[in-house]
């Protein structure tokens, strides 16, 4: 039986922000939290959520939003002595698009979620995983195209563009940049949309099929079933190491 995951959305800032008041971060009156016992999964929550998916987000929400991804991770982890490969501990990763494609990212990776930046070329780096340099608040931060690490067809893509400086820059409303940080590497991934949290059991995870690219392969743990569509769930370890010998 496969199951699927599960969304968790960014909480609200502006609406009505009940779970600040009265909520679970609030003093916890309100009296939805008999039925619902968390703001997560209250109808209410979701539908703020929802209407603040088709909106611009500012720094304050992006930083909310990895906040937000790291307070479900701790939520839902598996306890200290549950093994790694446990069919039922509970894992969360972060859903974003590139191209046409949904991919997943555990969220122990995540640092930041920021608007698009624009991407400083470096000079002989032509190997297409390496786009640049980015400013991420004061930091300059390698950028990287998983796109092209992963072999995706990218031929549709119009997230990048050249601006004036001859730098990279998004024009994708809904594009955002990941600042992900693993084994004290710390790499920006240019994407064209964030989604949201997804909590899922390992024993959700579908191999990969052998039509899948080989380089996404490589770079994947499984496929989750995802609404009405798959999506690739990173391995964090392989992604790091190909993208550091991209480096080199």
């Amino acid at each position: 039986m496969v199951h699927a995951a599960h969304d968790d959305r960014a909480p609200a800032r502006r609406i009505d922000d009940c779970w600040n008041r009265i909520g679970t971060r609030g003093d916890g009156t309100c009296p939805r939290l008999a039925a619902h016992a968390r703001c997560l999964n209250c109808p209410v929550f979701a539908q703020a959520a929802a209407t603040l998916l088709d909106r611009p987000l500012s720094d304050a929400d992006f930083a909310e939003a990895a906040r937000t991804a790291h307070e479900a991770h701790d939520t839902h982890q598996a306890p200290p002595d549950a093994r790694a490969d446990d069919a039922n501990a509970p894992q969360t990763a972060l859903a974003f698009r590139i191209a046409d494609e949904w991919l997943g990212l555990p969220v122990p990776a995540l640092r930041q979620i920021d608007g698009p930046r624009p991407i400083h070329p470096l000079p002989h780096r032509r190997n297409g995983v390496v786009l640049g340099l980015v400013n991420v608040r004061g930091t300059l931060t390698i950028a990287a195209s998983l796109g092209a690490l992963l072999g995706l067809d990218l031929g549709l893509d119009l997230s990048l563009e050249h601006d004036a400086a001859g730098r990279h820059a998004s024009r994708h409303v809904h594009a955002r940049l990941l600042v992900v940080e693993h084994r004290g590497d710390t790499v920006a991934l240019p994407v064209d949309e964030v989604e949201g949290v997804l909590r899922f059991a390992a024993s959700a995870l579908l191999p990969a099929p052998t039509t899948l690219a080989h380089a996404a392969t490589m770079h994947t743990r499984g496929l989750l079933a995802w609404r009405d569509t798959t999506l690739g769930l990173l391995d964090a370890d392989r992604v790091f190491d190909s993208l550091a010998r991209s480096l080199r």
